[in-house]
């Protein structure tokens, strides 16, 4: 049965975190499904980042490195992170990118598991951990040996020879959720460490690393943490493995004093082992203004409206838009999807820059996918029906079959 603009507008009257979507700074006329990509501006980051430019870089200078506690940003993030994915203070910290982040702990768990030399992961990972995969396997000069297997077979790949197992639990394409617990129990059985991408699950699903016995893991800030873009990303390492690698990208803020000067590198006795260089703080101040918004909802709350959210966006597109072959990529199944919607179509390119030009801003992703995101602090359900409301007018008037929307531009 269809559901009248009533109804859902009668939804958002009564979703229970419907207060959040006012600390964020969202543009008249857009309906923005890309937050799975780049989080929408939290309005305090304004005022933030311009408190930390004027004041304690303008007017504190380097004193603000102790005085606006600077020098302790990356832990203190970090530990705020920890404590909304299940992690404990100490095995959080936020620094560099995701790529740079998966880079130190791939080589952290090859040094742990030394005795073998495999790093397993699948087909269709994000690309990034693949190159960083193939990356450590010319700088090892082939002493190890990258596996990378049709997903439906990753399980049975996992063997005695595999040192690591690198996973993306959110899949960025599809959306589908893997079984954190049940693949780190299965990789720990046959003796392999396990590394994590929670670059599309921070801040979108629920996360217990400690619960799940995670190794290593890391994730973007600029999603649904809402950073802002490029912003730090968060790496994560088990108490239990942080005596037992020296980070290869051993820098002077991962040093146990780094103000010691020495010549010779002691590293910290925790996460903050994964430091190298200088924070970058005013990358790191606005990050901390979306983890304290998210750490400040109920992440079950967040989690029921996600699946709601996009459970609408599906049953109002079949509805639709069911006549424009359009395929659902991502899992119909509730629990077995993240925090997007994508879909498959021949003309996804044109289709994608089409809807734009009428204010509904997704996403593309090669070679066919059309990508909706699912953002719970600050989407609505009526932006769904709105959404719906647009692919169905550009599909039925032909909009997209528009010359200038064929043309790729260079990010999509």
């Amino acid at each position: 049965m269809t559901i009248s603009k009533n109804e859902i507008q009668k939804m958002d009257r009564e979703d229970p975190i419907r207060e959040f979507k006012e600390k964020f700074h969202l543009p008249k006329g857009i309906i923005y499904m890309d937050g799975n990509s780049l989080g929408a501006l939290p309005i305090a980051t304004q005022k933030v980042i311009s408190d930390t430019v004027s004041n304690e870089w303008g007017d504190g200078l380097i004193t603000s490195w102790l005085d606006a506690n600077w020098v302790n940003s990356p832990e203190r993030i970090g530990n705020k992170i920890a404590s909304c994915i299940g992690a404990k203070d100490g095995e959080v910290t936020v620094c560099d990118s995701t790529s740079v982040n998966l880079f130190k702990i791939l080589v952290a768990a090859l040094q742990i598991n030394n005795s073998r030399e495999v790093i397993l992961s699948e087909q269709g990972n994000f690309p990034t951990d693949l190159y960083i995969m193939d990356g450590i396997k010319k700088l090892f000069k082939n002493k190890i040996e990258t596996k990378i297997v049709d997903p439906k077979k990753l399980l049975d790949a996992l063997d005695e020879n595999v040192s690591v197992l690198l996973l993306t639990q959110v899949h960025y394409k599809t959306g589908l959720i893997k079984d954190m617990e049940k693949i780190t129990k299965k990789a720990h059985e046959v003796g392999a460490l396990i590394v994590w991408d929670l670059s599309h699950s921070a801040g979108s699903i629920p996360l217990d690393l400690n619960g799940c016995n995670v190794d290593f893991a890391t994730g973007c800030g600029y999603k649904f943490l809402n950073g802002g873009p490029g912003a730090p990303a968060f790496l994560f390492a088990a108490s239990r493995h942080h005596t037992k690698c020296v980070p290869v990208l051993s820098g002077w803020f991962g040093h146990s004093n780094p103000f010691e000067f020495t010549d010779d590198y002691f590293p910290a006795q925790d996460v903050r082992m994964f430091l190298s260089g200088t924070p970058p703080v005013l990358g790191l101040k606005a990050l901390e203004v979306g983890v304290d918004i998210f750490c400040s909802a109920d992440i079950e709350k967040l989690r029921d409206k996600a699946k709601k959210l996009g459970a609408l966006f599906i049953k109002l597109l079949n509805e639709k838009c069911s006549q424009y072959e359009f395929e659902i990529i991502s899992p119909i199944e509730d629990n077995l999807r993240g925090g997007h919607v994508s879909l498959s179509h021949k003309n996804g390119y044109a289709i994608m820059q089409a809807v734009k030009e009428k204010g509904l801003i997704g996403d593309f992703r090669a070679p066919s996918v059309l990508r909706f995101g699912i953002t719970p602090l600050y989407m609505t359900y009526e932006n769904i029906f709105e959404a719906i409301e647009i692919i169905s007018k550009v599909m039925d008037s032909k909009e997209w079959d528009n010359p200038e929307y064929m043309v790729r531009a260079e990010v999509t």
